[in-house]
């Protein structure tokens, strides 16, 4: 009943979302969840180009799916105000180069 549940409860919370942000890491690569919640985003409509592929650890995105590299790629990894610019940029947030924190 609880996984059930749990199931449930990230089902509802992709249907509510505007945006996907997918952090990848060699765990997140390696999980059966993160490969169904990014192939139900894919399918859905509603996350057309609202998809962002966001790299906190160095791994190989096409082990997790092939199609990752044709998506804007955030890397956090590399450089971290970078990664946070360029995430607040896709959004279409504003973003002030004069604060570093």
């Amino acid at each position: 009943m609880g996984a059930q549940r749990w199931h449930d409860a990230i089902g509802d919370a992709l249907q509510r979302c505007d945006w996907i942000a997918l952090v990848l890491s060699p765990d997140a690569i390696e999980s059966t969840w993160v490969k169904r919640e990014l192939l139900f985003a894919l399918q859905e409509r509603q996350y057309d180009d609202k998809i962002v592929p966001v790299v906190s650890r160095s791994c190989e995105i096409t082990e997790l799916l092939w199609t990752l590299s044709q998506m804007q790629m955030i890397y956090f990894n590399e450089d971290f105000v970078g990664g946070r610019r360029g995430l607040l940029q896709v959004l279409g947030i504003g973003y002030d180069a004069n604060k570093t924190a």
